[in-house]
């Protein structure tokens, strides 16, 4: 049976774990009668250690799955998949109206703000790469304001926030705020299955390639 490899640009375990059985989903699909093995590699994103922004996640993603293509050409290590993968928040401004900010006087003139956790991945052959992400589940203000405005990192916060220890490595930040509905490894596997669609389900992106040409 052929192998191939699936590098991810990370070592912690819920990634490592939502590409595994994300792969469980679409792995005979994407190459028939071949065995995938997912080794993880430390790489740095580029971007803070808590993007604040959409702009910013999907940079991090990619330019996490961009240092393994460049790492897989020095070094010559055979890697048929690169997977880059962030988690951070996007910030909303709601437009309001001027009577509801009369009647809300916290509110900031460009609008409410709601922030929202993310996750993002990066999945490239090489050749050709593609973004996914998770859903969004929304931050509450205390703990908008702790990252957004005190600086502190996410990781740090959440444990304060739900009274913990290592909440990252284990249902993270989304399983404190869903109430482990749905955790980090859960939302990261979202991410890496609509990622990895144009090249599982290809025939239909190139479908819909040439009917936007024709």
């Amino acid at each position: 049976m052929k192998k191939i490899t699936i590098v991810v640009g990370s070592k912690r375990g819920p990634k490592l774990k939502a590409v595994t059985e994300a792969l469980e989903e679409f792995s005979a699909a994407l190459s028939p009668d071949v065995q995938a093995e997912v080794v993880g590699v430390e790489v740095v994103s580029g971007v803070s250690h808590t993007p604040s922004s959409r702009d910013e996640l999907m940079r991090g993603a990619r330019q996490r799955a961009e240092a393994l293509v460049e790492m897989s050409r020095q070094s010559g290590v055979a890697w048929q998949y690169f997977v880059g993968l962030e988690g951070g928040l996007d910030v909303v401004h709601e437009d309001i109206s001027p009577n509801e900010m009369l009647r809300h006087s916290g509110l900031r003139r460009n609008g409410r703000r709601r922030v929202f956790l993310e996750s993002w991945a990066y999945v490239s052959d090489g050749a050709r790469g593609y973004f996914g992400c998770s859903g969004s589940i929304e931050l509450p203000e205390a703990l908008a304001h702790e990252v957004l405005e005190n600086g502190v990192e996410l990781a740090v916060a959440i444990d304060r926030f739900a009274g913990a220890v290592g909440i990252r490595d284990a249902q993270g930040a989304w399983g404190v705020l869903s109430n482990n509905i749905i955790t980090r490894q859960e939302a990261f596997r979202v991410a890496v299955i609509a990622a990895f669609a144009p090249f599982y389900n290809e025939k239909m992106y190139h479908a819909g390639a040439a009917g936007a040409s024709g």
